[in-house]
């Protein structure tokens, strides 16, 4: 049997590849079979590290995240003569968040009468509130260049939550200062890759496509509109995946800080820090829950991630994933190569430097397209097939070499004695 093992060497060294390819393959359709799956679910572990550790969509100078923080809902003590002539601190002091929506109004008069470029707004005014009517009146007034939220409630079968209809008229999703906030986690393990920059009410009731769905824009997607760049926009109603920011991209500013006239003066020089400035407005206190996770953390502020996606659209940072059918290919052919290593390149420890070093160029040329092109190379079922196809074939050389020096030394003591043939 040995022998017979020996002669066909290849024949038994292609089995041992191939089965480990056809496991590989197979687990991609058995997801949930525990620990052996794990070698296709790790690859989202894979593109998250290169996501950490690879190249950043570039911080944009224009962008600007004014924070509902702790510092503003807290408010610090003020002294009568700053709240004097200060509308808006009178409104924020007189009551905790939120505040009347006259705050809001006065925001855009300050904002834009220094020059900012756009603001979008991570709130969503559903309720009827007391300064409705004169938010409105700002809204109408910089209607091209604000954008507020909308929501789709998944606790309530998508139902949307908008604006009222005080401030924007409905159907208020129709109104191009409006888009929805909404983030759609990995089912795998809750974390956002992919921004949904346009969907369709058919999607939302999970219905297939037809030429009449309504479509519906994103914040990030009507924010790209009012600044003439909705060609950036992907509209294919297909969620994207992004090339993140830098985790320090993008800081909440406090937002009492833009009505105190001290930090007015002396962090935002009266306004001129605003010129030409991209401004989104949200919630950054822990208290008020707006975050998310991604590949790069968890706790990601919710208006920071809407300027990412924002600043991805705008570099056309976006991620690709290799088609399965490639994935399929290259699976096939690192078994393919593991087998013509081992099989002809007959020094195993040359073998195995090799082994290692050919999985290194792989990783290096994974890093490298991820960095260069944004592309994500199928890396974590390629390198199992690879490795484990090559580690068992060595293995199996090893074991058949003992067995041979074995039977030799047998054959040998029968004629010689055992001391000569431990020489």
């Amino acid at each position: 049997m040995i022998h017979l093992f020996g002669k066909h060497r290849l024949l038994v060294l292609g089995a041992i590849c191939f089965f480990w390819t056809a496991l590989v393959l197979g687990l991609h359709w058995a997801p949930d079979l525990p620990f052996v799956s794990a070698v296709w679910s790790s690859e989202k572990r894979f593109e998250d590290f290169l996501q950490k550790q690879g190249r950043k969509t570039p911080t944009r100078p224009d962008f600007v995240f004014l924070g509902i923080d702790q510092s503003t809902l807290e408010l610090p003590p003020f002294e009568p003569e700053e709240l004097t002539n200060n509308r808006a601190l009178q409104l924020m002091t007189e009551r905790s968040f939120p505040w009347s929506r006259e705050v809001w109004a006065l925001l855009l008069d300050r904002l834009f009468d220094s020059g900012a470029r756009l603001v979008l707004f991570d709130l969503v005014f559903n309720p009827p509130n007391d300064g409705d009517p004169a938010f409105r009146a700002a809204l109408d007034r910089y209607r091209d260049k604000v954008v507020l939220a909308a929501n789709f409630d998944a606790s309530s079968q998508m139902q949307a939550v908008v604006p009222n209809d005080t401030l924007i008229p409905q159907p208020a999703l129709a109104d191009p200062r409006v888009g929805y906030v909404n983030f759609f986690p990995d089912a795998l393990d809750q974390r956002v890759r992919a921004i949904p920059y346009t969907m369709t009410d058919r999607q939302l009731a999970g219905l297939p496509p037809h030429p009449s769905a309504e479509v519906f824009s994103s914040l990030v997607a009507r924010g790209l509109a009012q600044i003439g760049r909705a060609a950036d926009v992907p509209r294919d109603h297909v969620a994207h995946l992004i090339r993140f920011s830098a985790n320090d991209a993008y800081p909440a500013r406090p937002l009492y800080e833009v009505f105190d006239e001290k930090f007015w003066r002396a962090n935002y020089g009266n306004g001129t820090f605003f010129k030409d400035k991209i401004v989104i407005v949200g919630a950054s206190a822990q208290v008020l829950h707006d975050v998310v996770d991604t590949p790069l953390g968890p706790g990601r502020p919710g208006p920071k991630l809407h300027l990412e996606a924002m600043a991805a659209a705008l570099a056309g940072d976006f991620l690709e994933m290799t088609p399965l059918r490639i994935d399929f290919l290259l699976v096939g052919a690192a078994g393919l190569l593991a087998w013509g290593l081992i099989g002809f390149v007959r020094r195993p420890l040359t073998a195995f430097l090799l082994l290692v070093g050919l999985t290194a160029i792989y990783l290096a040329t994974a890093r490298i397209a991820y960095d260069k092109t944004g592309l994500l190379l199928i890396t974590v079922p390629v390198l199992a097939v690879f490795l484990l196809s090559g580690l068992f074939s060595l293995g199996y050389e090893y074991a058949m070499e003992r067995i041979e020096k074995l039977r030799t030394r047998r054959t040998l003591e029968r004629y010689v004695s055992k001391n000569l043939v431990k020489e």
